[in-house]
């Protein structure tokens, strides 16, 4: 018996200007054509502004179709208008995540924005000054999203899009003295403890497409000025075909571990001991990290 075949379709930062009227319509017919399913990884507008917001929402209803996921990246912040942004992409037919999940076609995604803090030894901790410390238990509080979110999934294929990197990996390409503002090895762990498909993110314009976890699961750095480069020769947008399984016995030790209660000292210790985090950030410039 044939397994069904889903293509999800993904791609970050977009920042949508208030000048971007009919610039995604072709990019949005084409994956409307070519995917089953929409990701969207932050950053889709360039301030957070709501008239930026109601542009995109537009260009969503005249091209697309499928059904759409989303998460917010840091622009989509910037104007403290969050809230409204995420109301004007639902009246789009968008589903926001922010730590929650969604079922579509026989496969859950989950998604959050995460946040920055390093990777592996050269994250900072959270001692000293109460700033570094709130400052690193953002991120915590982001993985302990993640993994609350992952935890209560019940099929065997599980997507995560998020906007920030989980892995050093698909941020090699940027400055390296900016990758402590691109992501959080802090977001790897939940992806590690429980089954994950594939993960998708953004943010890192000048990172590496592609790596993987720890685990092994396949993780893609979809950020659109980076697929404008690597795919030069279509329309920047990445598709994977997800072949969708029904749940059987096999997956029920999965199911089970699913259930059962999150352990906040696996993110709050890591490998080492050590939390993640890292300082505040710079302003824009050649090594920009705002993204």
């Amino acid at each position: 018996m044939g397994h069904e075949v889903v293509r999800v379709a993904a791609v970050g930062d977009l920042h949508c200007t208030k000048t971007s009227q009919g610039v995604f319509q072709p990019l949005f017919s084409h994956i409307n054509e070519s995917a089953d399913v929409l990701l969207l990884c932050g950053d889709l507008t360039d301030y957070g502004l709501e008239e930026e917001a109601q542009i995109l929402a537009r260009e969503i209803t005249a091209a697309l179709k499928i059904p759409i996921v989303a998460v917010l990246g840091n622009h989509d912040y910037e104007a403290g208008r969050s809230h409204e942004v995420e109301h004007i992409l639902a009246d789009a037919g968008v589903k926001v995540l922010n730590g929650e999940s969604c079922e579509i076609r026989g496969i859950s995604f989950v998604g959050v924005k995460g946040f920055v803090g390093g990777f592996g030894q050269r994250a900072l901790e959270p001692w000293g000054e109460e700033s570094i410390k709130r400052f690193v238990h953002e991120v915590i509080d982001e993985a302990l999203k993640l993994e609350r979110a992952i935890a209560r999934l019940h099929t065997p294929q599980r997507i995560v899009l998020m906007h920030y990197s989980p892995i050093r990996a698909t941020v090699e390409g940027e400055p390296p003295e900016i990758f402590p503002f691109l992501g959080s090895s802090r977001l790897e762990e939940p992806l590690n403890r429980y089954p994950v498909t594939a993960i998708f993110h953004g943010h890192a314009h000048h990172g590496h497409p592609e790596g993987r976890t720890q685990s092994g699961v396949p993780v893609y750095n979809v950020a659109m000025p980076l697929l404008q480069r690597v795919v030069s020769d279509r329309p920047p947008f990445r598709v994977e075909t997800i072949p969708v399984t029904p749940l059987q016995e096999s997956d029920a030790n999965a199911r089970s571990e699913a259930t059962g209660d999150v352990q906040p000292s696996a993110i709050v210790d890591g490998q080492s001991g050590r939390e993640a985090g890292t300082g505040e950030g710079q302003r824009r410039g050649n090594n920009d990290i705002r993204r």
